[in-house]
């Protein structure tokens, strides 16, 4: 189990970097990929012996198929309705709620509704919110398509990655076990890797690591503007949604995507202050809002900003 460690306090010259104390790095080993094969010589054009034997021709049997058939899902069920000149799929859930609520993610749109709401009224409040879900569903498509068209980070020696709002440099190593060091001074990833590792494993360590700064880091601002705001929340866990940065539960239970610790830590401070106001008001209403504000006044430059800079972040994971 990997034991985390309490982030070092930041430098006033890098107000956005929170890192430990790293010994001196050794000496860099690759600076191809660790997991590359050699080419094979030009010389060596020799074709391999054939083999003298010669199977048997094989003689197909034939072989009863069955028709297939789709294991049940515990997704919720997704329904069709005519807007306007298009038809719209979306998910419905039923829940306690008292209002219909509407959530766009990349998978669509996702409605949850009290189950005394009759489904006419369903596809009614729909039409009334047309427009809005419209617009949002072809800026999210839009978002995605661009995001993907990004070339995907070249896993090799000196590559540049994100780490809290600015590009760290990360450095290959080889050594008799995997170990990794951040060094704040020089903003580089010292990745100490087996002989002969994939770039699968390289991966999953750079995750791991970034996943292990996010918890420390995470844990710390909520702390921070939980008593800011008198609120206490139940519990924290990182999530890995697609595009969905935090989520706040009825019971306080407190989900923070890890991929935040991309950005600079007054994006990230804001979507805390946005879950832990949701403690206070379950809504996006003018008053949640109004709450948000009173720990975190600039939240709508950090919102539009946020959106932005999801949009230019180099594909790390697809």
């Amino acid at each position: 189990m990997a034991t985390l460690v309490k982030p070092a306090s930041p430098d006033p010259n890098q107000p956005d970097l929170f890192g430990r104390e790293a010994s001196a790095p050794p000496k860099p080993v690759y600076t191809t990929p660790v997991w590359s094969v050699p080419p094979t010589p030009a010389s060596s054009t020799t074709p391999p012996p054939v083999s003298p034997y010669v199977a048997p021709p094989e003689t197909a049997v034939p072989v009863k198929t069955r028709p297939l058939v789709a294991p049940p899902s515990d997704l919720p069920p997704r329904r069709q309705l005519m807007v306007g000149d298009f038809i719209l799929e979306y998910e419905l859930r039923r829940s306690t709620r008292r209002s219909i609520g509407f959530m766009i993610d990349d998978d669509g749109l996702r409605v949850t509704a009290p189950k005394r709401i009759s489904i006419a009224e369903i596809d009614e409040a729909i039409r009334t919110k047309q427009h809005w879900i419209l617009s949002k569903l072809k800026e999210r498509r839009e978002r995605r398509a661009a995001r993907l068209q990004k070339p995907p980070v070249e896993w090799i020696d000196g590559t540049q990655i994100p780490y809290l709002g600015q590009d760290i440099t990360l450095r290959l190593l080889v050594g008799g076990r995997n170990r990794s060091i951040y060094n704040p001074n020089t903003r580089e990833l010292w990745m100490t890797l087996m002989p002969g590792a994939s770039e699968n494993l390289l991966k999953e360590r750079v995750k791991a690591w970034y996943q292990q700064q996010a918890k420390t880091l995470f844990e710390e601002r909520l702390d921070l503007y939980a008593g800011r705001l008198g609120v206490q929340y139940h519990s924290f866990g990182l999530t890995s949604a697609g595009t969905r940065w935090g989520s706040c539960t009825a019971d306080r239970k407190i989900r923070l995507n890890w991929k935040l610790i991309h950005f600079s830590l007054p994006l990230i401070d804001y979507v805390v202050a946005h879950e832990l106001s949701h403690i206070l008001e379950m809504n996006h209403s003018q008053q949640f809002w109004d709450t948000v504000g009173l720990i975190y006044p600039e939240y709508d430059e950090a919102k539009n900003l946020l959106r932005k800079r999801s949009q230019e972040l180099p594909v790390l994971f697809p």
